[in-house]
């Protein structure tokens, strides 16, 4: 961390305990992510209510390149639920922050246009040709519509593209429409 954690802990007895719980919960998010530029982890126990004990509320704000991560938690009973609860959100919000810096967002697999060139029913396999003459290998299971036995030899399908170790498969299979001319 570029900057020292700050913590501040208001209305609350001082307690040392606390604080180090505190330093290994931002030790922990450190370790997971080294880039984060700051940390303040606020405690407060502002009110009392007159049918409950000491309500905790927490904030934790974290900088990293970029971005801030904020988290409230109120009125927790125990303040150590508080910390626990409060620091599981700030790591799911720096997980995600991590994962859109990656730019692991979700690819969709290429979908390619093909023939059937063979089928045989009995055993529930086919091949499609793909638009660069490879064979691609099918079952039944990976024909998504219409059905398996509803294929015909020369029927126009949209598939995609797996490598096996048998070479290449298609899955996802369905026949493609044309529109009216």
């Amino acid at each position: 961390m570029q900057i020292p954690l700050q913590i501040t802990i208001r209305d609350v007895p001082k307690s040392d305990a606390v604080e180090e719980h505190i330093r290994q919960k931002v030790e922990k998010l450190d370790e997971f992510y080294s880039h984060i530029i700051s940390c303040r982890v606020v405690v407060e126990a502002p009110h009392r209510h007159k049918h409950q004990g000491k309500q905790y509320t927490l904030r934790i704000d974290i900088k990293v390149p970029g971005h801030e991560i904020v988290v409230n938690r109120d009125h927790h009973e125990d303040l150590y639920v508080a910390l626990r609860d409060g620091f599981d959100a700030a790591r799911r919000q720096l997980d995600e922050y991590v994962h859109r810096m990656r730019r692991e967002t979700k690819t969709h697999a290429q979908e390619y246009a093909g023939r059937v060139l063979r089928l045989s029913r009995e055993e529930g396999i086919g091949f499609i040709e793909g638009p660069d003459g490879t064979e691609h290998y099918f079952s039944r299971e990976n024909v998504t519509s219409p059905s398996f036995d509803q294929l015909a030899e020369g029927d126009e399908v949209r598939f995609i593209e797996e490598i096996a170790g048998e070479g290449a498969q298609a899955k996802r299979i369905s026949v493609r429409h044309h529109a009216a001319d």
